[in-house]
């Protein structure tokens, strides 16, 4: 499967407000290294980033699906168009979704070799992106977030690079893992697949075993809706 490539720098989002969501088309090849794609940028490593988000993959097959969702509701057009790139991804293709993806698939990415490690968590920086209040939060209701990966064996990668599926051991889709802790009631056997799955990132391990021990999920509302989100 061919696909895009999108890198970044940081700059100002909003005001006050830093991200590197704002990703170009490579015009050449990048070194694809454990921490991400070469001159991509992150601008809060603690949120984005890192050996186990070093890559975001967002399926193309989605921008028609929110264009039509824009449209149905008569909202103005977004400020940000809808087309690969949008969600700040650095990968984008067509024919692959987060149904037909697994948690630990390996890839092989050009010459690298890649590993999807968890669902895309959004945060509310997309609901400045395309000007929609909230947006965030529909978006991770929807289950169209695409998925984070980390990368197993370093390497260039083309802009037109293909992506093979190499490897599949584990029997958990990406809308089924961002499901059982976003989009569902408790239920402890679920969240003991996600606490117990070695190839799914500690941090959504984590989630997934502080929901178990504390009896409740996490809060979300500063991720979705911003430091005001919090006295909401």
């Amino acid at each position: 499967m061919r696909i895009s490539l999108f890198a970044g720098s940081t700059c100002e989002l909003a005001p006050q407000l830093l991200s590197a969501i704002d990703k170009q088309p490579a015009s050449q090849p990048l070194w694809c290294g454990l921490f991400g794609l070469q001159g991509d940028e992150q601008a809060e490593r603690r949120h984005h980033g890192g050996p186990e988000r070093a890559l975001h993959h967002y399926p193309a097959d989605h921008y028609p699906f929110w264009h039509s969702w824009q449209r149905s509701l008569g909202l103005a057009d977004p400020v940000t168009p809808w087309q690969p790139a949008a969600f700040g991804e650095n990968l984008s293709t067509l024919g692959m979704s987060e149904g037909q993806v697994h948690i630990g698939d390996v890839f092989r990415l050009g010459e690298a070799l890649v590993q999807v490690s968890q669902p895309r968590s959004p945060c509310f920086k997309l609901n400045a992106r395309f000007g929609y209040p909230g947006f965030a939060v529909l978006l991770q209701a929807s289950g169209r977030c695409g998925w984070l990966l980390r990368v197993l064996e370093e390497g260039w990668v083309a802009p037109d690079a293909e992506l093979t599926l190499i490897d599949r051991a584990y029997n958990l889709s990406v809308r089924r893992c961002a499901d059982i802790l976003f989009n569902q009631e408790r239920v402890e056997a679920d969240l003991h697949q996600l606490a117990e799955l070695p190839v799914l990132s500690p941090n959504w391990r984590q989630h997934a075993r502080d929901w178990l021990e504390q009896g409740e999920p996490g809060d979300w509302r500063r991720r979705l809706l911003g430091p005001e989100g919090i006295s909401a």
